[in-house]
């Protein structure tokens, strides 16, 4: 009898033993596919920025021509032709101006991109940020940091029906030799809480990583050691992170 009591309690351990690996397993798939995701999008990403750049480049090295063609203009009393051609480069460099330069490529190009995006959906958006040129941060732990906090942002900016309100402000500076990270948006409808803990409002499957942004979030400050603070007061929500540099 107790010998048998033995092989069910050594089976019962070897089942239990086999779902903890097993979950564990799951979760670690899940996390992995979530990095490759991301680690593309933002591969993809930098090639856009690094275009702009030679966009930017082009437009300089060709400066002196556009000085020779508004001389011709000129000479030749063209006034019509001159003001159409001074509205296009105009234009031009309202394009360049959109352009938000950090110090650190890998950056520019989620914060571009994730800007570009809001701004597509009537969301105003204002960012200011400089990143030093020496990290303990991998800057593939940035980037995820701040394309999640922008996204988060803008799910909840596109909630208000109104989009004269939508807003969204970034920050990212460095004080005391800690790295500040500040985002805030406006934000409509219900904001989910669990105790002390916010929830995202996404949905979340394997297959998906856009669950798993507060959860990306939190490891990888946690990994520096660093500090998040969420707070929410009627129609506004922020983040403020600080990383140890």
């Amino acid at each position: 009898m107790n010998f048998l009591f033995y092989i069910i309690a050594a089976n019962a351990a070897v089942i239990i033993a086999g779902a903890l690996i097993l979950r564990k397993y799951a979760g670690y798939l899940a996390d992995k596919r979530i990095y490759t995701y991301q680690n593309d999008l933002i591969g993809k990403q930098c090639a856009e920025v690094e275009n702009m750049y030679k966009q930017v480049r082009g437009w300089r090295h060709d400066y002196h021509n556009h000085i020779q063609t508004m001389k011709a203009y000129l000479a030749l009393n063209q006034t019509g032709e001159l003001e159409n051609y001074l509205n296009n480069l105009d234009t031009d460099l309202k394009t360049v101006d959109t352009v938000i330069k950090t110090g650190n490529i890998m950056v520019d190009a989620v914060l571009n991109s994730k800007i570009s995006i809001a701004k597509s959906k009537d969301i105003t958006i204002s960012a200011k940020a400089i990143v030093p040129k020496k990290l303990s941060i991998q800057e593939i732990d940035l980037c995820v940091i701040i394309g999640n906090l922008i996204d988060n942002a803008t799910e909840a900016c596109l909630k208000q029906a109104d989009a004269g309100e939508r807003f969204i402000r970034v920050y990212v500076d460095v004080h005391k030799e800690l790295l500040y990270i500040y985002v805030s948006n406006s934000a409509g409808g219900e904001i989910k809480k669990s105790g002390r803990v916010y929830l995202s409002t996404k949905l979340s499957s394997l297959s998906s990583p856009h669950g798993f942004g507060l959860m990306r979030i939190d490891k990888i400050v946690a990994k520096y050691n660093g500090f998040t603070d969420r707070q929410n007061e009627p129609g506004v929500f922020a983040t403020e992170i600080m990383l140890p540099l």
